[in-house]
């Protein structure tokens, strides 16, 4: 076996990238060659929005193009220069989260070996590798995410407010840190002291700090969408924002809710139900918030994950979002070797248990809604279990940084 000890911070980055060529590559002799392609179709999306924005075009006018114009223009490269541009792109995002990762984690009192060793949990993970290289654009927002928690940590905080402020505009999910980041900022260690009350948390949120970081943030996300909105109207803000917000996928996917949604399809309650369903997700949310802000990578993997999985829509994609703050939560754990490896098979064997019936339905045509329900379901149970699990075996920073002193 590989032993990642012997890895040092250049090797296992470069094999990282290497890995993720190799596999670009693959996937252009498979689409050339093979009857089941490489590339995910929302790549060919991407380019084609990039081909219009570059003919002075609305990306819109590309059918379910559902993202800011910022990302066609991004990718505008895939017309003037090579169709793989995107591609490349999104492979050295992916391998410069890792890069990320590794400082956050130093940063966090964890040794370089160590750090090594946690950022190969994304930078070795077949999930990510295979995402961005068929062509998604999910590495864009681990950057973005995790090079605000770096510069949180270093008390960079105009920096942090714009890259926050950007990453709400790629990906709107991305405000469920709002709260986290704001009960961080406003001096958290005199507020763990003296703040008890919730009423009294809130008071203490009108700093001068914070008062920055939120001018900055929303500057950023209100500037952005002033200018695509002259630019491109009320499809801009549908496709990108409310799309996204009302959204009801009646397709087989890991929610909960999707079955509900599919014999609703036709109810007039359909919408209103779409709207309750945030209920369970905000209230979560604020718990979390609340009870872990202090530590804030821990908040956002936490707020992350159960906003997944209690959401309308939840695919294989969505596990990204969280997956990329997962190695900075794992140092802290007291979880033996055999424990998280026994939460890791079980979080998988949700995830087969799910597939299985989900292969019959889609490539066998039988009616197998009321088994992948039940899967999703039990998906979900898996998932409270795992984040209960990490939350009583989580010890904080400054425990653990203890630990190594004693060393």
């Amino acid at each position: 076996m590989f032993s990642f000890q012997l890895m040092n911070f250049g090797t296992l980055h470069s094999t990282a990238f290497v890995i993720r060529l190799f596999l670009v590559g693959f996937g252009i002799y498979q689409d050339k060659t093979m009857v089941v392609k490489y590339t995910d179709i929302d790549y060919h999306v991407f380019t084609d929005a990039s081909r219009l924005v570059t003919q002075g075009e609305s990306p819109y006018n590309r059918s379910t193009y559902r993202y800011t114009p910022l990302l066609a223009w991004m990718l505008s490269p895939n017309i003037y220069l090579t169709s793989h541009f995107g591609k490349l792109l999104f492979v050295i995002c992916d391998v410069f989260s890792g890069v990320l990762l590794y400082h956050i984690l130093t940063l966090r009192g964890v040794s370089s070996n160590a750090a090594c060793r946690f950022s190969a949990l994304w930078l070795l993970n077949p999930l990510p590798i295979g995402v961005s290289t068929r062509g998604n654009a999910e590495a864009l927002l681990a950057i973005l995410v995790l090079s605000t928690l770096l510069c949180l940590q270093l008390k960079r905080h105009f920096t942090a407010a714009l890259l926050y402020g950007l990453s709400v505009h790629m990906k709107i999910y991305t405000v469920i840190y709002a709260l986290p980041i704001g009960l961080f900022i406003s001096n958290h260690k005199e507020l763990k002291k003296h703040y008890r009350g919730i009423f009294r948390v809130i008071q203490s949120l009108f700093s001068k700090d914070l008062a920055l970081f939120a001018v900055i943030a929303a500057a950023v996300f209100l500037g952005l969408t002033l200018a695509f909105y002259c630019m491109y109207g009320w499809d801009f803000l549908q496709e990108t924002y409310f799309y996204h917000l009302t959204r009801r996928d009646i397709r087989h996917n890991f929610s909960p809710y999707f079955y509900m949604f599919y014999l609703a399809v036709e109810s007039e309650w359909s919408f209103i139900l779409g709207l309750v369903t945030f209920l369970p997700q905000v209230i979560l949310l604020l718990l979390t918030s609340l009870a872990f802000y202090t530590d804030l990578p821990l908040c956002c993997f936490l707020n992350t994950a159960l906003f997944v999985s209690f959401n309308k829509v939840c695919t294989s994609q969505y596990f990204l979002w969280y997956l990329c703050l997962l190695p900075l939560v794992l140092p802290h754990l007291r979880l033996t070797v055999k424990q998280g490896i026994g939460l890791l098979l079980l979080w998988f064997t949700g995830q087969g248990l799910w597939l299985a019936p989900a292969y019959f339905l889609e490539f066998e045509g039988r009616n197998t809604f009321i088994y992948i329900w039940f899967a999703g379901l039990l998906f979900l149970v898996i998932n409270s279990v795992v984040m209960v699990q990490i939350i009583n075996n989580y010890m904080p920073k400054t425990v653990v940084q203890q630990k190594q002193k004693m060393k």
